[in-house]
This record gives C-alpha cells, sequence and structure tokens, in this order.
C-alpha cells in the first residue's frame, strides 16, 4: 500500500521547518475530526454528505504524497454522487494509513 510523506509540504516550505510544523499541525488538527464526519456520513448512507467530506479529504492525500490514494478519492467522491459506495472499504484503508502516520510524525 501506498505510504504517506511529507515531500509537498517540505517542498511547499522551502526549507522552513517552522512552517512545516504548523502546516502539519493543521493536517492533524483537521484530519481526525474530517475522518470522523466520514464515518458518521457513511454509516448513516448519506451519499451526500459522504461526498463532501471525501472532497475535502482528497486535498489531504494529495498534501500527503498519495497519489493513488487522490485518485481512489476521486472515484469514490464520483461513485458516491452516483449512490454507490462501493469504493467505501478502499477508501476507510487509506484513512487508516494517514492515521497511522499522522501520529508517528
Amino acid at each position: 500500500m501506498e505510504q504517506p510523506n511529507l515531500n509537498y509540504i517540505k517542498e511547499l516550505s522551502g526549507n522552513d521547518k517552522a512552517f512545516e510544523l504548523k502546516f502539519l499541525d493543521i493536517v492533524k488538527g483537521e484530519f481526525p475530526v474530517e475522518k470522523q464526519e466520514y464515518i458518521s456520513c457513511s454509516e448513516r448512507k448519506d451519499f451526500k454528505g459522504t461526498a463532501e467530506i471525501v472532497h475535502k479529504l482528497k486535498h489531504k492525500f494529495n498534501i500527503l504524497g498519495l497519489e493513488k490514494g487522490y485518485k481512489l478519492a476521486v472515484a469514490y467522491e464520483e461513485e458516491l454522487k452516483r449512490g454507490s459506495n462501493k469504493l467505501k472499504d478502499d477508501f476507510l484503508r487509506v484513512l487508516v494509513t494517514i492515521e497511522n502516520y499522522i501520529l508517528t510524525v
């Protein structure tokens, strides 16, 4: 499975460690809230709400260097808009991977 990384954040920061830490703190603060919102919407089978939170989360995938995860999120968002959630388990695995990663950085 694809692993998150900080390459984008480091590139964006231009080696400004304070910026990197601040940016990472924002991701660490927002991600758990958004993950829980995703789970709540998904459990209610609120496809529209789930698609909206997937849209938000996919940008974090990009920030954390998850190219395949980002493509999965794009496909999943479109699928949800059509009233299907077949990619739900794959998407959740990416969320768990991110959650585990941000606990270590």
